[in-house]
């Protein structure tokens, strides 16, 4: 969809037709990682012993794998907002290729440094042969998911999210029909798992490529294009956007710290709370993937006010869906945590959380739609710069305050403050960047020739 269409459709109505395919697709994805973690559970304490470690390290995978996506979006929606379709095709194929060159060195790697890795994570030795059975179906898998990521990121980037939301749908319904046939049918246990998810991949993977293709959106001949210089511009946005999305995993474990030290009633409770956040925000995550490809058709293309309208329609939607789904956590917190837990200090907590903390949810999505749009349009230093704030800055100084001055109440009042602080501070921060922008641009007129 050119610039073109989507004013004339609304750029209301291009948001909503960009976004609702994403929402369906992240809740199939989230849905078919729950159940894939029930199935394991079924198998013992060892094999889901040997998943937990497998988790923060697939953190790293994804860093990586969505870094390079988001500046795929970037680059691509750019080039084709300037009307260089050649080289949108381009760039596609040299992330295609790139991606899975880089995808396949660091799952080597890590096939490599596996049991040194795990037991330094500190598993016990008596899982090594597990560790060896699953991660190479496992790695094998990632591969497969950061190729599949890379082509819905190039879809995306088209203006074509109906593709990829249908393919999470699909892949995570193959997933989910294949588990218990590997993991219990075949007999094959932890490593069904990862193979099921290898022939869900497979499949969409297959699929979006041949779509790819079909619509001419790849071209692998580099002779018309310099290398170098794209695979620069690439990773211009692909290291700081990698970095953001390393640091939520840090400041995770962090928090986790701070609330152990209240007991494992408030870790089992945070534990939930932080599930909970997830599933409340999906809506801003849909917005997060959709957004980015027309923010940088227009910036390609100059309209820079444009890029002001419908940013300001995201986050007004962002601001008001997020307080309805506050009003909702209020209503369901006079009963819910107590069909979630039977520990009564657990429901507890979990009631005095849903109370507070989802009133600052439409300020963390405002200033995850920040990051994203600033990505966009070419200022990978400041979305990186928002994300530190968000959370060294804001988040968790505020937690850790409030810990010390009200205990757990006062750490679930520090979550209000610091997300309201880093949805402040991160649309002042995007605000500014774009009136620098609109005075590069306006400079730029002045100086060309008549």
């Amino acid at each position: 969809m050119t610039t073109e269409e989507m004013l004339r459709v609304g750029l209301g109505r291009t948001l909503f037709r960009m976004t609702w395919p994403m929402l369906f697709g992240v809740l199939a994805l989230m849905s078919y990682q729950l159940v894939d973690s029930v199935f394991i559970s079924y198998l013992g304490v060892e094999p889901l012993a040997a998943l937990g470690f497998t988790l923060p390290v697939a953190q790293v995978i994804i860093g990586v794998q969505v870094g390079l996506g988001i500046a795929t979006t970037a680059v691509i929606s750019r080039s084709l907002g300037a009307a260089h379709q050649e080289r949108a095709r381009q760039l596609g194929g040299l992330v295609i290729l790139g991606g899975a060159g880089i995808m396949a060195l660091l799952a080597v790697l890590l096939w490599l440094v596996r049991h040194p890795l795990v037991l330094l994570m500190g598993a016990d030795p008596e899982l090594l042969p597990l560790i060896d059975a699953y991660w190479g179906p496992w790695l094998l898998a990632t591969w497969l998911g950061a190729q599949l990521y890379f082509g819905y990121s190039v879809c995306r980037a088209h203006g074509d999210t109906r593709l990829p939301g249908l393919l999470m749908v699909l892949s995570s319904l193959i997933n989910v029909a294949l588990d218990p046939l590997f993991i219990f049918v075949f007999g094959w246990g932890l490593p069904g798992a990862a193979w099921a998810t290898v022939v869900a991949f497979g499949v969409s993977l297959l699929i979006v490529h041949w779509a790819l293709h079909r619509k001419v959106r790849l071209r692998f001949r580099m002779r018309a294009m310099n290398p170098l210089s794209a695979a620069k511009e690439l990773g211009g946005i692909t290291g700081p956007a990698t970095v953001s999305q390393l640091l939520p995993p840090v400041s995770a474990m962090a928090a986790t710290a701070l609330v152990a030290g209240f007991g494992s009633a408030a870790v089992g409770a945070w534990a939930i709370a932080t599930r909970l956040e997830f599933f409340s925000i999906v809506a801003v995550l849909a917005l997060t993937m959709a957004l980015p490809p027309m923010v940088g058709r227009f910036r390609g293309a100059g309209d820079l006010d444009s890029i002001r309208r419908v940013v300001g329609i995201a986050v007004r939607f962002v601001l008001l869906w997020q307080l309805g789904i506050a009003v909702l956590w209020l209503l369901l917190s006079f009963f819910l945590p107590g069909l979630i837990s039977r520990d009564a200090d657990v429901a507890g907590l979990l009631t005095d959380y849903l109370r507070l903390a989802p009133w600052s949810y439409a300020a963390l999505g405002t200033c995850m739609l920040m990051v994203s749009v600033c990505n966009a349009l070419g200022m990978p230093l400041r979305a990186l710069v928002i994300a530190v704030l968000r959370l060294f800055a804001c988040y968790l100084p505020a937690l850790w305050l409030g810990a010390q001055l009200g205990g757990m109440m006062g750490l679930f009042v520090g979550v209000l403050v610091g997300n309201i602080l880093a949805g402040v501070s991160a649309w002042l921060a995007y605000r500014q960047g774009l009136a620098r922008l609109q005075a590069e641009v306006a400079g730029a007129e002045e100086a060309a020739p008549a």
